[in-house]
């Protein structure tokens, strides 16, 4: 697989995200069935779910959590 990074992260609904890569595959996540570790129980509030932030490669929550995206890539 070549180097992937995401380009744009919209929400959809709850917690489904909208997440296009930099060689223009996309699709939607639903968040909900993959925050399982403990870093993600902040993410199960809503409120604090959309708070999410793009970095230069993925996205990332204000307490440290995030996806790889090479993982996220590989749900879609």
């Amino acid at each position: 697989m070549s180097l992937v990074w995401i380009t744009k992260a919209s929400l959809i609904e709850n917690f489904n995200l909208e997440i296009q890569f930099n060689d223009s595959k996309k699709g939607i996540i639903d968040f909900s069935k993959i925050m399982n570790l403990p870093i993600y129980n902040d993410l199960k509030n809503l409120e604090k779910f959309k708070q999410f932030k793009l970095n230069s490669w993925t996205i990332e929550w204000e307490n440290g959590a995030d996806f790889s995206p090479e993982f996220l890539y590989k749900l879609i």
